[in-house]
């Protein structure tokens, strides 16, 4: 066993060894956050090839930590797509900012469990505090509201399912029915899947041409439903279509909800964010009618993985929904004031999630947020002007809340719609395989097209047209040496 260790089951290092060692990570993560928007963001290999590196036997004996530490940064997180690159398009990128990095790293390294009151209270009332900021955000109920940070918006919609059925179906729910449009993320369904439903309990309504969910075929859906006899009992509308960015009619689905008595759950968490923005705010006007609403700092709050966050009207509905009180927690009941965040959703033990959040809005202010999500809704429209003065391209969905869907379809050519989904395929297939940048396809009404989410603040216009220059070069290349069937 090397030197730098203590007693080898004692699991810890010298204290200048553990400095030595934790100076070289921050020294790596810096570098990283110097370096990174210089590097190429698309990395690719086989699953042969990560066997032929990583493949071993779990090791009896110890290796140096340094040795181990080297390979890592050299091997492990060289190998990962650089989601916070400028140039990073697809899904939606992960900004992230080193005020939160570190924040994790100190919760991390002081183990902090934020399960409850009496294990953390200092944890726990900066999760409430924050938990505050964005019921205050958001303009829920402040005394009556509450909510939870979760590992992502996947747990939020997932807690916020299993919330709306307790209060609405209590035990029985054979005959309850969920809404949604079909632009709705797959979390839903997943979770859906999870707490029971089955297939023919979901209603995946047809959306208009700016990818809303169509009302009219919502309310006909309800109405046929309970001729059947059946219990609508939850409509979840999108607050920024991880597609499209699309924002469903907020307003009108509130007032049918309670009209039907039917719960309203937002998912936002992609959009919800650009509610600190005044054209997102305007996008999003009635998000604040939702019974609950999912959000996702680790998003567009530019916060590293993982953190999501469910929001509700009514704090006690996930108390009555998830507390249980086994023996073994009799003794650290605190008053009703002490809150137990184990007794508000699925985790028991819990990371503290929260320290990253309120490190990163104390330190640059709520402000330096607000304008870069500004910054990213406008430049999304930028992009969105030089496409339509191309003759080359054609936009697909129009620029919502930093997300734009385009393809090569320039004017005086005559392609089949078969011969477009091949240009436009192959185009992201050239342009992933140089590794400059990340711009992958979607599908919307049938038609392969070019997605951008251009939710990092350090994308400039320079870094979107130099890949649509790409991209020209590419369809350019395709249709000369016709290596399509064109």
């Amino acid at each position: 066993m090397p030197k730098s260790y203590t007693e080898a089951h004692e699991l810890t290092l010298y204290k200048t060894e553990m400095q030595n060692y934790g100076y070289k990570i921050v020294d790596a993560i810096v570098e990283h956050f110097e370096t990174q928007d210089s590097k190429k963001p698309v990395v690719t290999a086989t699953r042969k090839e990560m066997d032929n590196l990583f493949l071993e036997n779990v090791p009896e004996k110890g290796t140096d930590a340094h040795k181990v530490l080297d390979f890592v940064i050299d091997k492990v997180l060289s190998e990962s797509n650089i989601v916070s690159h400028p140039k990073s398009y697809s899904f939606v990128p992960g900004p992230s900012n080193f005020i939160s990095v570190m924040a994790d790293t100190l919760a991390t390294g002081f183990n902090i469990f934020s399960g409850g009151w009496a294990a953390s209270p200092a944890a726990t009332e900066l999760e409430i505090v924050t938990i505050n900021w964005l019921l205050k955000l958001f303009k829920f109920p402040n005394k009556k509201g509450g909510g939870i940070f979760t590992s992502g918006g996947s747990m939020a919609n997932l807690t916020a399912l299993v919330t709306a059925r307790r209060q609405k179906c209590g035990d029985d729910f054979s005959k309850a029915i969920v809404y949604m449009s079909n632009q709705t993320h797959s979390s839903n369904i997943k979770a859906l899947k999870t707490i029971g439903f089955k297939k023919e309990q979901v209603r995946l309504i047809p959306v208009d041409s700016d990818y809303k969910i169509s009302i009219n075929k919502l309310k006909n859906a309800i109405a046929k439903d309970r001729i059947e006899d059946l219990k609508p009992f939850c409509i979840i509308a999108n607050a920024g279509t991880t597609n499209t960015g699309s924002v469903d009619q907020l307003d009108d689905i509130a007032k049918l909800c309670k009209a039907e008595d039917i719960w309203f759950h937002v998912d936002g968490a992609y959009g919800g964010a650009a509610i600190l923005s005044e054209s997102g705010a305007k996008l999003l006007k009635g998000i604040q009618k939702a019974d609950s609403l999912t959000i996702d700092p680790h998003k567009w709050f530019f916060q590293p993985y993982e953190m999501g966050c469910l929001l509700v009207r009514n704090h006690k509905w996930l108390s009555s929904t998830f507390s249980e009180k086994p023996e073994y927690l009799r003794d650290i009941e605190g008053n009703t004031s002490e809150i137990n965040f184990y007794d508000h959703g699925i985790q028991l033990t819990r990371r503290f999630r929260a320290l990253k959040f309120y490190m990163s809005i104390k330190s640059f202010g709520l402000k330096a947020f607000r304008d870069a999500i500004t910054y990213n809704i406008e430049l999304a429209e930028r992009v969105e002007d030089v496409l339509r003065k191309s003759k080359d391209w054609e936009i697909v969905s129009h620029a919502t809340l930093a997300v734009i869907n385009f393809r090569y379809n320039p004017i005086h050519q005559d392609y089949s719609e078969k011969q477009l989904d091949q240009l436009n395929q192959e185009i992201s297939k050239r342009v992933m395989a140089t590794k400059e940048a990340l711009l992958v396809t979607t599908v919307l009404q049938g038609q392969v097209v070019l997605r951008m989410c251009l939710i990092n603040p350090r994308t400039s216009l320079a870094d979107v047209k130099e890949t649509l220059d790409m991209c020209l070069q590419f369809a350019e290349d395709i249709t000369k040496t016709k290596d399509l069937t064109l």
